[in-house]
């Protein structure tokens, strides 16, 4: 199985074929989305979960860090945009900060116990702390509107300079999101192919070997965990926004089992574009199959199955595999003497 050590270092710059069609895909969905047959509110989602796997990723294909609880920090973020809206003020900015820092300082405080444990061990310190998260969101109804969640949650208006946004239409807010996305994902590009990046890779692969080199992993580690964690709650924000709720099945073990097998099935561990592909694949796979039976999931999971016995390495991995063996083929083909 390949690994994410085995794709060379690009630059910083992210002027690739990838990102390109990434950007393209993004800008155009629009335009495109209704003709084959799909929503344009499922562009939203997309681009929303895009966020919140890329994010997740960063901790999990890089780091090696096994988190199954990650969805209370999607859900974190999503109440503290709503109760700044409710409680503080009616502001985009002042809400998506809220919801970037809320999620933030969780993760901080968890990745302090965590950092200490590897392995299995860690794996359940994230469940354990996820569902202290979900529980409190659950029984605290004075904040959080218990099993109801928070309603009526309002989309500002986006304001830059004299012009004035209106984030109720559905297509303005579509590229208010996208837009968000992107300038995320481009983020993220940058700190995987910098020295950072490396530092990550090597921590995944041998973490004994990284301190002994003189990497503080401790803190490396609590770093990943709070940047990602920081990645989710902006995911978080844009989620209430887009429900205008927030409510606590989002901090759920289901929806942190979905963001996992999304990024496995997508090729996470050995690409930086595999949770883009595992969430297109599980969005399409639901409203697909789900026209056609209730029984989608149970067709997902088998997918899901099959790939981790077939495949490890996922869609993206497979595609690299493939693209190596056909430059290799090329590369060996001899021209015909004249």
């Amino acid at each position: 199985m390949i690994t994410l050590s085995d794709i060379p270092a690009r630059s910083q710059m992210p002027l690739t074929l990838p990102m390109g069609i990434f950007v393209v895909v993004m800008a155009t969905a629009p335009f495109w989305l209704a003709r084959v047959g799909l929503y344009q509110y499922l562009g939203v989602e997309i681009a929303i979960w895009v966020l919140f796997a890329m994010g997740f990723n960063l901790l999990f294909g890089y780091t090696g860090l096994h988190s199954f609880g990650h969805g209370a920090y999607l859900g974190i973020g999503a109440y503290a945009f709503g109760l700044f809206q409710h409680h503080a003020a009616i502001s985009l900015w002042g809400g998506l900060f809220a919801a970037i820092a809320a999620a933030s300082v969780a993760g901080a405080v968890v990745g302090a116990f965590l950092s200490h444990r590897r392995g299995i061990y860690y794996a359940l310190l994230t469940i354990g702390f996820g569902q202290v998260f979900w529980f409190s969101a659950m029984k605290l109804h004075w904040l959080t509107g218990g099993e109801d969640g928070l309603l009526n949650i309002p989309r500002p208006d986006l304001v830059i300079g004299p012009w004035r946004f209106d984030l109720n239409d559905n297509a303005v807010f579509y590229w208010f999101v996208a837009a968000i996305t992107i300038a995320a994902v481009l983020l993220m590009w940058r700190v995987v192919n910098a020295p950072v990046g490396r530092v990550l890779q090597a921590i995944r692969q041998n973490e004994t070997r990284a301190r002994f080199v003189g990497y503080d992993v401790w803190r490396w580690k609590w770093l990943a965990f709070t940047i990602s964690a920081a990645f989710a709650g902006l995911a978080g924000g844009l989620f209430s926004m887009a429900q205008q709720s927030a409510y606590p099945d989002v901090m759920s073990l289901h929806q942190s089992g979905i963001i996992v097998m999304m990024v496995l099935v997508g090729g996470g561990l050995v690409s930086f574009w595999g949770p883009v592909l595992g969430v297109v694949l599980y969005f399409v796979a639901r409203d697909v199959l789900g026209g056609l039976t209730e029984a989608w999931l149970l067709w997902y999971g088998l997918l899901f199955v099959i790939m981790v016995m077939v495949r490890p390495e996922g869609m993206a991995g497979l595609l690299h595999v493939l693209l190596r063996r056909t430059s290799g083929q090329v590369s060996t083909v001899k021209p015909e003497k004249a």
